[in-house]
């Protein structure tokens, strides 16, 4: 049995099955988590998938991030869980605290879906360990709020502790510094706007997404 995978379900969250089935394909034991839960007991990965959590009330993510379960992700990640948020996860992650910066509107103020080509900028993350530095990814993105911002301080800090794991080639939606994937200090937490389970195969126009995948199932596989 592969790697078990929770993948959290909030009201409006639509890329759960996506991400399950990308995820299963690579060999890993998938199941859903409803946003009520309070133990993420039992499994060794939590993604976080894309959607409109909550219909994006209020900002994207402020309202999925009092959820009951993202207690049990707070528990998870400080126990050294691997957590990824993906799009409207991200935003979630950034909402809770356990990421910094934010996510607003992008650049122009228009809605974005369309292939993006990444760089890997660090290995040192559960989803980019083992990855080539400099490769190149294409992976789509679908955001209307993509454009990651922080201070100065945070911006240094994520820089000298190589912790920005993705940046775009040609930059989007206005994001600082090109960033299109962050991890927190311990490389366990990590948040990307791109939807690697949408370049899950070259019948989507792109199989760049199971590069990410496949590095995080070999990261949980080696602690496990």
């Amino acid at each position: 049995m592969g790697p078990r995978v929770g993948v959290v379900v909030f009201p409006g969250t639509n890329c759960e099955y996506d991400a399950a089935t990308a995820l299963g394909s690579l060999g890993a034991d998938v199941r859903y988590v409803w946003h009520h839960t309070v133990s993420l007991d039992g499994l060794d990965v939590v993604i976080l998938p894309g959607g409109f959590a909550h219909g994006d009330y209020l900002r994207p993510g402020a309202i999925a991030s009092f959820s009951e379960v993202m207690g049990a992700v707070a528990e998870f990640a400080e126990a050294g869980g691997a957590v990824v948020g993906i799009c409207n996860g991200f935003q979630v992650l950034c909402e809770s605290g356990l990421l910094p910066g934010a996510l607003q509107k992008n650049a122009g103020l228009t809605f974005l879906c369309q292939p993006t080509e990444v760089e890997v900028a660090s290995d040192r993350s559960v989803l980019t360990r083992g990855v080539t530095l400099g490769r190149r990814l294409t992976i789509p993105i679908n955001h209307f709020s993509g454009a990651y911002v922080c201070d100065d301080a945070t911006l240094a800090a994520l820089n000298d502790g190589d912790r920005v794991l993705l940046r775009y080639t040609h930059n989007p939606n206005g994001s600082v510094d090109d960033i299109a994937g962050i991890a927190n200090e311990r490389g366990n937490v990590v948040g990307l706007m791109p939807h690697p389970e949408r370049a899950s195969s070259e019948l989507l126009g792109s199989s760049d997404g199971l590069v990410l995948f496949e590095a995080l199932l070999a990261s949980v596989r080696a602690t496990v």
